[in-house]
């Protein structure tokens, strides 16, 4: 803990090493991201009374290769982003965690009752709970904190907002309670575990483990309980292409959408199940072929394309990452297109059919293969059906690429990123 007039001198205006690894080293925006502490830092004070305090940072990430994979054991292929949720926190004292989050109600989690409540699924206190719960489950020390949030990951944005904000409260409560013991592949276990059951969205591993660890990564969670975790060396920045992110919109909360989300992991164990497997990780393609006049009468035939694209980008996740460790990326962003050719075609995750007649995704992928064919690449970013579009776009095409893009979304929807190496972290200025 250090007292903020002594954090505001060493974060020095963003002029700062670590400032600089986590968002670049553009002046400008490292003297917004410094204004954007001591702002947090301010509110902090006010809102609390104390002025001894610890910084926390947690990426939001991109999901790069493997998309739907990973709630079925597959692989992935991922990176943290510059794009972030920052923390002002401290001890309390107390059995009460509070927390303030910009442009939200202060709201307040008891430390004594972890009985998930359905009436708190899709809330901020419900993720607070179930990380409290299964950390003192796990034999970690919990207590009492305040804190302000601050959020650059924009929620519905594929970046992964409530992931990277789950793995932040770990952090704060590793950091505050436990000397920072807790690694970082546990606590994106724990924020999972935590959304599976007290915020009641079946999301797999890979976001969570994303934020956490940081950098450019892929995982195999053949074995989800110990997810195989391996650096990537690759430089995207030497390339000459941009990675944008662009935030299309749509995506819908209401009890009908949720259910089309949730039945992808759903419709995929429902074909490995009639092969006597928890999982598609635990079955072949072939099987499935030699399998599939009985299976589509008890599954339907979605099930077996989201199946089919399944095994078809957790084998392409090997692929990309041998292309980007041989330095060749041109095969790297043919299978980009590749995959999300599968997720449109297969997967069925672009649009809602409940919601039919808007397909922002859709349209975005459309305007995206109009500028980049050829030359870049596309796909439906994260979990589908509203939210994001990914694109790797060279130099010469990014003025265009943007324009064309807002001109549909609107100033300021395509977000220009980079890989950043830090995960979900403590400050240590």
């Amino acid at each position: 803990m250090t007292k903020i007039s002594t954090l505001n001198e060493k974060i020095n205006g963003g002029d700062n090493p670590l400032f600089k690894e986590l968002y670049g080293s553009d002046v400008a925006e490292l003297k917004v991201q410094a204004d954007r502490y001591a702002d947090l830092m301010g509110e902090f004070e006010k809102t609390y009374g104390a002025d001894d305090v610890s910084l926390f940072s947690s990426p939001g990430r991109t999901e790069i290769g493997g998309n739907h994979t990973d709630h079925n054991y597959g692989r992935v292929l991922a990176g943290a982003v510059n794009l972030d949720n920052i923390a002002v926190a401290a001890k309390n004292g107390t059995n009460t965690v509070r927390i303030l989050s910009a442009g939200y109600p202060q709201f307040e989690v008891e430390l004594s009752d972890f009985q998930p409540k359905e009436n708190e699924f899709y809330t901020s206190t419900s993720l607070v709970k179930g990380i409290a719960a299964k950390m003192k489950e796990n034999g970690y020390e919990i207590g009492g904190f305040d804190a302000c949030i601050e959020g650059r990951v924009p929620k519905g944005s594929g970046l992964s907002s409530s992931a990277s904000f789950e793995v932040l409260i770990g952090a704060i409560f590793s950091e505050l309670f436990n000397d920072g013991k807790m690694d970082a592949v546990e606590n994106a276990i724990i924020g999972q575990w935590s959304e599976n059951n007290y915020f009641g969205k079946p999301c797999g591993l890979m976001d969570q483990t994303a934020c956490s660890v940081g950098g450019l990564i892929t995982i195999d969670f053949k074995d989800p309980a110990n997810p195989i975790v391996k650096e990537v060396d690759f430089d995207f920045v030497s390339t000459g292409f941009s990675l944008v992110i662009t935030d299309v919109g749509g995506g819908h909360d209401d009890p009908a959408s949720q259910a089309e989300y949730a039945s992808l992991p759903t419709e995929m164990k429902s074909v490995a199940a009639e092969l006597g497997a928890n999982v598609l990780r635990e079955v072949t393609l072939e099987q499935i072929v030699e399998k599939i006049p009985e299976i589509r009468k008890k599954t339907g035939d979605r099930a077996l394309l989201r199946a089919y694209h399944f095994q078809g980008d957790n084998a392409r996740v090997v692929k990309q990452v041998e292309a980007l460790e041989n330095n060749d990326f041109r095969a790297f962003l043919d299978m980009v297109v590749e995959s999300g050719y599968s997720s449109y075609m297969y997967n069925q995750n672009i649009y809602d059919i409940v919601h039919k007649d808007e397909q922002v995704v859709s349209l975005g992928l459309a305007l995206s293969e109009m500028v980049l064919k050829g030359s870049g690449a596309w796909r439906v970013h994260g979990g589908g059906f509203g939210g994001t579009i990914q694109a790797f776009v060279p130099q010469e095409k990014l003025d265009e690429y943007v324009e064309v893009l807002e001109h549909v979304y609107g100033k300021g929807t395509c977000h220009k990123l980079f890989i950043r190496s830090k995960g979900s972290i403590k400050l240590d200025l």
